[in-house]
């Protein structure tokens, strides 16, 4: 029989092979993989999955189980539970642990959520935060109470590393995309602006600028508007497009670009 330090050294292995050889652009397929070989490795684990805190939601994610994500569904609902503290409110160690949510003090902790898992067949809940922005946490599952020792918590918080690795990539990616796209939607509303009233690049941004401040408007949004509306502009029939020195359209609600 492999002993648990090494079971988990071959799981952490593997994963960390698959890591490498797979696209990492399928996040959700290597993180489906990750709490799988976790629930597999952790001794006492018979289920697993990431929970993640949307606008104060707890969204469960790459379930092992359907009743799994119906207990992840149940936090959801309820508001309460281990991956909500986790994801939302972890101690310092980032781990939060019920030991028997059939008897206090898990059950007074949350007590409607105790019920539901129990009442599902699970006694043993442990969930480690990934990361704080987003917040997630990976939480395993018991049906056995008392069943996370130390070690567990040591396997289990190895295998969270690596899923926070993957989260905050992807993170960090998703803000890049976002810089980006933003970037360009600045540079075309510089453009339609350096065009549309015969400015230089630093005039046409001071211009952007200055709306973005009078309309308390993010300065991208302003750009956004602008090349939206000079796309409808161009595509309407009959509509004029507007003349150098134009003052924009009438509609006030909207970002008014006035050249100084």
């Amino acid at each position: 029989m492999t002993a648990p330090n090494e079971a988990l050294l071959v799981a952490l292995r593997r994963s960390a092979q698959g890591l490498v050889e797979r696209d990492l652009s399928d996040l959700e397929d290597v993180l489906t993989r990750i709490v799988a070989a976790a629930t597999q490795t952790v001794p006492g684990a018979d289920g697993g999955g990431i929970a993640c805190l949307d606008r104060e939601a707890v969204r469960g994610r790459h379930a092992t189980a359907d009743v799994i994500r119906e207990i992840d569904q149940v936090q959801d609902d309820l508001g309460e539970g281990p991956s909500v503290t986790a994801a939302a409110d972890p101690p310092s160690s980032g781990m939060v642990i019920a030991h028997d949510l059939g008897c206090r003090p898990d059950t007074d902790r949350w007590p409607r959520f105790a019920a539901v898992a129990v009442a599902r067949g699970y006694r043993s809940v442990m969930s480690t935060q990934l990361s704080a922005d987003p917040r997630a946490a990976l939480t395993l599952y018991s049906r056995t109470a008392h069943a996370f020792d130390e070690q567990a918590c040591v396997m289990a918080g190895l295998f969270a590393t690596q899923a926070a690795v993957l989260l905050h990539g992807a993170e960090r990616a998703a803000n890049l995309e976002r810089a980006l796209d933003s970037r360009d939607l600045i540079g075309q509303a510089k453009g339609i602006l350096m065009e549309r009233f015969t400015i230089t690049s630093a005039d046409a941004f001071d211009l952007l600028v200055t709306s973005s401040q009078e309309t308390n408007l993010k300065l991208v949004e302003v750009a956004r508007w602008l090349v939206e509306e000079s796309a409808t502009t161009r595509a309407s029939a009959g509509r004029a497009l507007p003349s150098d020195g134009d003052d924009g359209p009438g509609d006030f609600s909207q970002p008014t670009l006035r050249v100084m």
